[in-house]
């Protein structure tokens, strides 16, 4: 069984997102990284993980684990933190007006680190504004992009 789906499979089915998975420690360690998908359609940002949701995501990952006979050593599930990572078009959508930090695989105009607020993405494109004006980005070209945390006083 393929470890991703699996995950994915359990962690939507007790109705929280599967933001990230990783493996450490030569496969031993299994890092989960979970959010809460948003209420409706204007909520974008989710209301925060708990400890509770936590244990409640780990508990169910241990027993579907040991079920499928899944070797390893230590199981983390957290929040993806308020850094979160931004992976799917779906993710971009949800946080279209957020500031957002991008590492590109290919240069465009000249640069591969933008950061500036998401403004719209379709058809495989986000539209970044940054200092300067508007930049088209392929989503396939992203290599990393996280959300700038709002600083609050």
């Amino acid at each position: 069984m393929e470890l991703q789906g699996l995950l994915e499979r359990t962690v939507d089915g007790l109705g929280y997102e599967l933001v990230g998975v990783e493996l450490s420690n030569r496969g031993r360690m299994l890092r989960i990284f979970i959010d809460k998908p948003p209420a409706g359609p204007q909520d974008a940002v989710a209301s925060g993980i708990t400890v509770d949701d936590c244990a409640r995501v780990s508990n169910q990952l241990a027993r579907v684990l040991e079920v499928e006979d899944i070797d390893y050593d230590r199981l983390e599930v957290s929040s993806p933190g308020l850094d979160r990572p931004l992976k799917k078009e779906a993710d971009f959508a949800r946080f279209t007006g957020e500031q957002a930090r991008l590492t590109l695989r290919v240069p465009v105009a000249g640069r591969r680190n933008f950061t500036g607020v998401m403004r719209a993405v379709a058809d495989g494109k986000l539209q970044l504004e940054i200092e300067g004006g508007m930049v088209s980005v392929d989503l396939a070209n992203i290599d990393k992009a996280r959300l700038v945390p709002k600083v609050e006083f």
